[in-house]
């Protein structure tokens, strides 16, 4: 506490005088004065009515607004359906002529109360909160330096790895070269060897003959023997035929796609559940895709016979190649072009798998409803990355981040949920709507089909309620689609394979009526494709946006051109 004998104290002066102690003030024109000068401070404006109080009693006095419709009169009423202050010329006026008015100074009362509650919930919660949320925002920056260091480091590590592939690659190459150089110098070195020795062995046949020519010995001349008939014969012509380089052709962006890719980054909101995208693209989405539109007549470009009895699932390892399952143990690689088999992999617990996707690096992945498990195989090896308890998957999508979605119901097959999992850590789960319902409803089948749109939505075929369930990223609702009428064979919708494309255009298996439908990625109908389909059951798009269909009855896939 301050000694006021030995402290300087701050001295509130007259705004007139300017030396004399203040003592007085006005709350009319909120002026401090001292009493000498309080006459002065009156007398300047007569017009007012200056309410000169004591300076402890300031702003005592309240200063009720002017009329804006009625000069000099001041406003000491308020009225509440016109939520204006009002003077009683306007209440005497018909503009507010049966409406509820109060005193104003009540309404002053009321809203400083409600300020006082007001201020004091930002001061003691509000103002805390956000001082908190800056600091875990300063945090999260933090942390976001760190592990964007660390992604550049593993794409730098990356590329290294790479570049010692190619160096190894070079080295094989250039050995083979040296090999078959090799080879065939020795090869055209012995012919040399062959034709040197001719040639000397004729040179001493035209002096044998020399001699026996120009001899009287009979002997001698007829102890030559010709061999002329020998050379005549010339030894066969040795082309060497070299080998050529052929360079691996890349075109566009596959060189990117084969080195890896970011996905888009992305800031959300849990609690608003919405989606606020950053400026920032991946190497795939760095720029739009070409807009395509949709032909007026699809057309089917080729068809693949599998040789199953029956055909369920597929997924697209290229634009060439296509894995393929059924109701057995082995999952099947064909070539698109030619038809034919390429490679066959049996599952690990020999049941057949209820799901088979292929991830960004290229590899397949299958859930394994019997076991429990999702297994992926890399280099013709099954290696088991996630096992459940209590539920059992039933369909596996892999995402543009490099997640795996798994939906999966419960042992007691009540429950379905999706889960996204990071490597072997589980990161989201989806399962109720903002009601609390259940968003999916359990199998009929063992497979279920789902797949990531190029927006990030998460759309699911779900056959039990014969609708297609669209979440956001964040796992809220955005729409349902249960169809359009009239359907090719004026069938109930029934979906089953789901697939997207370049455009975010969602295309759907309808099973009921041999058809896919196309929808935008908002839900709105935009056409059917229907090509002679016969059981149409799964689906995929490859990276030109042509699409394969799975037939169940004669176990064919169907390749088709539905977009220019």
């Amino acid at each position: 506490m301050m000694d006021p004998h030995s402290s300087a104290q701050d001295v509130i002066r007259c705004d007139l005088c300017e030396t004399a102690v203040v003592q007085m003030h006005c709350d009319t024109c909120l002026v401090n004065l001292c009493k000498a000068c309080v006459g002065e401070h009156i007398s300047t404006d007569e017009s007012k009515d200056h309410k000169v109080v004591k300076f402890k009693a300031r702003k005592s006095t309240p200063l009720y607004p002017g009329c804006k419709f009625h000069d000099q009169e001041q406003c000491k009423m308020y009225c509440n359906q016109c939520d204006i202050p009002v003077c009683h010329k306007c209440i005497a006026s018909d503009q507010h002529l049966g409406h509820k008015v109060s005193e104003i100074l009540k309404v002053v009362d009321e809203r400083k109360n409600k300020f006082m509650k007001e201020q004091s919930e930002l001061n003691e919660t509000i103002y805390p909160i956000y001082q908190d949320i800056a600091s875990d925002v300063q945090n999260r920056m933090s942390k976001l330096e760190k592990e964007y260091g660390d992604l550049s480091t593993a794409i730098t590590k990356h590329g290294e790895d790479l570049h010692r592939e190619i160096d190894k690659l070079v080295k094989k190459l250039k050995a083979e070269v040296d090999e078959m150089k090799n080879t065939q110098l020795q090869t055209l070195q012995k012919h040399l060897d062959e034709i040197n020795k001719n040639i000397s062995d004729i040179k001493n046949e035209i002096d044998s003959m020399e001699i026996a020519k120009d001899t009287n010995d009979l002997s001698k001349l007829f102890s030559v023997t010709l061999k002329v008939h020998t050379y005549r014969n010339l030894p066969n012509k040795i082309i060497p035929s070299l080998p050529k380089f052929i360079p691996g052709k890349i075109h566009g962006d596959e060189l990117g796609k084969m080195f890896g890719a970011l996905s888009s980054s992305s800031l959300t909101s849990d609690k608003h559940g919405y989606s606020m995208k950053t400026t920032q693209k991946s190497p795939e989405a760095g720029s739009s895709p070409p807009v395509k539109q949709l032909l007026d007549e699809p057309e089917t470009v080729t068809t693949i016979d599998t040789g199953y009895d029956t055909l369920y699932n597929m997924a697209c390892l290229s634009d060439e190649e296509i894995w393929t399952s059924r109701n057995d143990s082995t999952v099947k690689l064909y070539s698109i072009n030619q038809g034919s088999l390429l490679k066959s992999i049996t599952t690990k617990s020999g049941k057949n798998p209820s799901s088979i996707a292929v991830t960004k690096g290229g590899d397949l992945v299958y859930t394994d409803y019997h076991d429990r498990t999702v297994n992926i195989v890399k280099n013709e090896k099954i290696e088991e990355v996630i096992r459940l308890q209590n539920w059992r998957p039933r369909g596996v999508c892999s995402t543009s981040s490099g997640d795996l979605l798994v939906i999966m119901e419960s042992d007691d097959n009540k429950q379905t949920k999706l889960v996204r999992y990071s490597g072997f850590t589980e990161k989201q789960t989806i399962q109720f709507d903002d009601k609390g319902k259940p968003l999916y409803l359990s199998a009929t089948y063992f497979s279920r089909f789902f797949t990531e749109n190029r927006n990030q939505d998460i759309c699911v075929s779900d056959e039990r309620t014969k609708a297609i369930v669209v979440v956001n990223q964040a796992g809220k609702l955005r729409f349902r689609y249960t169809g359009h009428t009239p359907a090719p064979r004026n069938k109930p919708f029934d979906p089953r394979g789901i697939t997207t494309d370049s455009q975010s255009h969602i295309l759907i298996v309808d099973y009921n009526n041999d058809c896919v439908h196309i929808i935008d990625q908002d839900g709105q109908f935009l056409r059917y494709i229907e090509c002679g389909l016969s059981d149409p059951w799964g689906l995929c798009t490859d990276t030109n946006d042509n699409l394969f269909v799975t037939q169940l009855g004669n176990s064919q896939v169907k390749k088709i051109k539905y977009l220019q």
